[in-house]
């Protein structure tokens, strides 16, 4: 046995240390992230209740790349929360978080038609009904508006099924009115297949895009609203709404389906805008022979779509979500006004644009040289913020972009090169509209469970929630731990409305 474990420790190799919880006590616990056979994994002991090892990224060399684009961000000016405790149980913002809100998730019912058995949460499961009040909402709204240096421009509306609320349309021009300028609307689709009207009312309320479950092409695969798909594919196109299908990936259950689902986004891309696929969170008590059977992270997914579509999208194709911090640093440096940085933990996501030309299938990076082009206006960045004189740099950045750009792979009818001038240095972000126009976004990210929890990638979360107490909580603390954030925040929010 003695020698079994000196081969097995000479066979791992010590990536970083971090921080962790047990998954039993939520006691905090030191945790090593290592590679073993080429993937990497997370391992943490508790006194108490023992050790915990988990796959924390299915690939050493892609994880190698994506941690090149670490990049941590400012955090807030003004955080609501001190430290008090430690990470994660003093969010609110607290003054160590890294990174400002980019995307705000509002809760606006956890009422739900469906009972997944993968969700977080939902009202029966809960035992009570929360739904904040519209005086609540615009409270809320008004709160990430107020954040610091960058003031919150992205919302979600979420729940539960936000489309169960007869005011959904009032939620949405509120959003609207008090200047969110992405709102996007998360739904199973039930009610959009139901009633055309409620469609085009939530597109002319100002929904910019509905993100859509979509957790496979068949019914076995999507047995939640693949019957409804056709005609939510019917009242979307007649309302002129833009889709974002979002597959919850299982191992065993629809992992074989991820190529099917973006053949079936490209043959919808006039109303489909792109797939995020998020390999699923394994919350609640789960043995490690069940959690092996079902976990499946970002390396695996990209691999699997790299199979299922013979090489077309491949995993050279797709670059973690800090890799464009180099676009706001360029827009900051030349402008002098704060940017929105997706300072996002590098394991969290990746993401890239695919386009159909013809018949085939061409990734962005297929003719641009992606890291050439970001390391470029990093640089380019650092020299005007150095003292470099701005309309000097504008000039060079004019012709130094086009030498990362080969417009003879480009999809056809695809001017490159203006798009770029036209959102890099006329900061006209409208004509990136085209862009996304003839490209499929193709993302992943992966939200944590107690198994494969790292603190590390809490502190740069972007992706928080807004509360009625006026706090923003980020994602994997609020859905991870909800005794402590979203079941105490929400019990607190119905006793106080009934009392």
């Amino acid at each position: 046995m003695q020698l079994v474990a000196q081969k097995q420790a000479h066979a791992e190799r010590l990536i970083t240390t971090t921080a962790s919880l047990c998954p039993e006590c939520h006691a905090l616990l030191k945790a090593e992230i290592f590679e073993r056979n080429g993937r990497v994994y997370i391992r943490k002991h508790c006194e108490k209740h023992g050790t915990f090892e988990d796959l924390y990224w299915g690939d050493y060399e892609l994880y190698k790349k994506a941690r090149k684009f670490a990049h941590d961000g400012e955090g807030f000016d003004n955080p609501t929360t001190k430290l008090e405790k430690h990470c994660p149980l003093s969010c609110g913002p607290c003054e160590a978080h890294l990174s400002h809100t980019a995307l705000a998730n509002l809760v606006v019912t956890n009422r739900c038609n469906l009972t997944c058995w993968y969700c977080f949460y939902y009202a029966e499961r809960a035992g009570y009904v929360y739904e904040p009040s519209l005086q609540d909402i615009e409270r809320m709204l008004r709160y990430l508006k107020a954040q610091k240096p960058v003031p919150c421009n992205a919302l979600q509306i979420t729940g539960g099924e936000p489309t169960l609320r007869e005011d959904i349309v009032e939620i949405i021009k509120l959003a609207k009115r008090l200047g969110f300028d992405h709102v996007q609307l998360n739904t199973n689709g039930i009610k959009l297949a139901q009633d055309a009207e409620l469609a085009k009312a939530i597109v002319e309320a100002g929904a910019g895009v509905v993100y859509l479950s979509f957790d496979g092409v068949t019914a076995k695969t999507n047995p939640k609203n693949h019957r409804y798909i056709p005609k939510i594919l019917e009242n979307a196109r007649s309302a002129g709404m833009k889709l974002v299908l979002v597959p919850t990936v299982i191992r065993g259950v629809n992992d074989h389906e991820l190529g099917y689902i973006v053949e079936f986004a490209f043959n919808n891309i006039d109303v489909v805008r792109g797939v995020n696929f998020q390999p699923v969170s394994l919350v609640g008590r789960m043995p490690q022979e069940e959690r092996e059977k079902h976990r499946i992270t970002i390396p695996d997914v990209i691999r699997a779509l790299e199979e299922q579509t013979a090489g077309a999208i491949a995993r050279e194709d797709f670059y973690p979500v800090p890799s464009v911090t180099a676009i706001s640093h360029i827009v900051e440096a030349l402008t002098g006004i704060k940017q929105y940085e997706l300072t996002t933990h590098f394991a969290c996501g990746m993401a890239t644009y695919v386009f159909r030309d013809g018949n085939r299938v061409v990734p962005i990076t297929r003719f641009i040289d992606v890291e050439g082009l970001l390391e470029y206006l990093n640089e380019s960045a650092e020299r005007i913020n150095g003292g470099s004189n701005k309309l000097v740099e504008r000039i060079k950045l004019i012709s130094g972009i086009r030498r990362f750009i080969d417009a003879g792979k480009a999809p056809k009818g695809l001017n490159v090169y203006s798009l770029l001038f036209a959102a890099l240095v006329r900061h006209d972000y409208r004509a990136l509209a085209k862009f996304h126009h003839n490209a499929l976004f193709i993302g992943m990210m992966h939200f944590m469970d107690l198994y494969n929890y790292d603190i590390a990638r809490v502190k740069r979360c972007t992706i928080h929630y807004v509360t009625p107490d006026l706090r923003v909580v980020p994602f994997c603390a609020f859905n991870v731990l909800p005794e402590y954030y979203r079941d105490a925040m929400q019990k607190e929010y119905v006793a106080k409305r009934q009392g």
